[in-house]
């Protein structure tokens, strides 16, 4: 089957600096992207060259730079208690970012773009496990609401933009991330690093005792970050929503945005005793039973992914491994994300 990108393409990856970013990064370079003895580039400005809020920034630097491919991963992010403090900046500031970026790729036809989004923007109370039909069904999980809308706004506006001028624009829902380079600021980190960071803290310290929230019984899926960075490039080359063997719904229409999840789920009583393995911690864990648990389970359908021919290949046990070994190292050199 002939690829959809070549390793020509001039590809811009927007939020490079991040997790994510840095991970499609590595994958597109071990892929032969990049290479310019083929002709191919990877651009990533940093903040000081391209403030993707700012129109006029983003405009001039399309025309001067003119990519061929763009790759959103660029986003305001945190955990439960950023987006319930800030719900301006994470609404205002990711609407921004999205539609500086998609509205000059379109102007400047850029041959393909593929916008990452979030599991979050399903309902709270969508069937399980998650299919992508069941978006704007019902309401949106409450504590991370504000990020959510800019995220389906994001998906929404590739989507008419495909239908309306049939440019290549395309979006992935990846479950949770984690992996090296993940963020572990105290209130503003996600769960999995969040743990790695409370486990680790009490082995180095000999502290005998951890509390965690809730009684451990949610089930989550995680997925690691270059599982999701291959994922992009599988997606890149080999899924075009036109194409007549393309993903449907189940009415038999077009898909415009994909799932991306490692299809494996683990409670969350689980996922902390996988950790205090891994780091070989041997204290007493304590349930904390009267904070909430959130959500019981959330789990994606990855089958439409699957179907293509993507499947993730780092197992939890594998990717916690690397992950705790990079938490140390950056630790060590003082560049943890904190």
């Amino acid at each position: 089957m002939t690829k959809l990108i070549t390793k020509s393409e001039k590809i811009f990856i927007a939020g490079s600096t991040g997790m994510v970013g840095r991970s499609i990064k590595n994958s597109l370079q071990r892929a032969g992207y990049g290479d310019a003895l083929n002709g191919g580039q990877i651009l990533c400005p940093s903040r000081g060259v391209l403030d993707l809020e700012n129109s006029i920034n983003v405009q001039n630097w399309f025309d001067k730079n003119k990519p061929s491919i763009v790759i959103i991963a660029a986003a305001k992010v945190g955990g439960i208690h950023a987006n319930n403090t800030m719900p301006y900046e994470f609404l205002c500031k990711n609407l921004k970012i999205q539609t500086n970026l998609i509205e000059y790729s379109y102007l400047n036809n850029v041959k393909r773009l593929l916008f990452l989004g979030s599991s979050c923007i399903y309902p709270k109370f969508s069937n399980q496990p998650i299919l992508e039909e069941y978006l704007l069904t019902d309401q949106l999980e409450k504590t991370n609401e504000y990020y959510a809308l800019a995220k389906i706004t994001g998906i929404k506006l590739c989507q008419s933009l495909k239908m309306q001028y049939d440019f290549d624009a395309i979006s992935l829902m990846p479950s949770n991330l984690y992996g090296p380079g993940d963020n572990y600021h105290p209130l503003n980190s996600h769960v999995l690093p969040a743990l790695i960071k409370k486990i680790m803290n009490a082995k180095l310290n000999n502290i005998n005792t951890i509390t965690c929230w809730g009684t451990g019984s949610p089930l989550r899926e995680f997925l690691y970050v270059e599982d999701l960075a291959e994922a992009c490039i599988f997606a890149l080359e080999n899924w075009d929503p036109n194409q007549k063997d393309a993903p449907k719904d189940l009415h038999g229409d077009k898909l415009y945005w994909l799932n991306v999840g490692s299809h494996y789920e683990v409670s969350i009583k689980e996922l902390v005793e996988l950790i205090a393995q891994q780091c070989n911690y041997n204290g007493e864990i304590v349930w904390d039973f009267s904070k909430p648990d959130g959500t019981q389970r959330k789990k994606l359908d990855t089958s439409r992914m699957s179907n293509l021919g993507w499947k993730a290949k780092v197992s939890l046990e594998e990717g916690i491994k690397r992950t705790i070994k990079a938490y140390l190292n950056e630790k060590e050199l003082n560049t943890l994300r904190v």
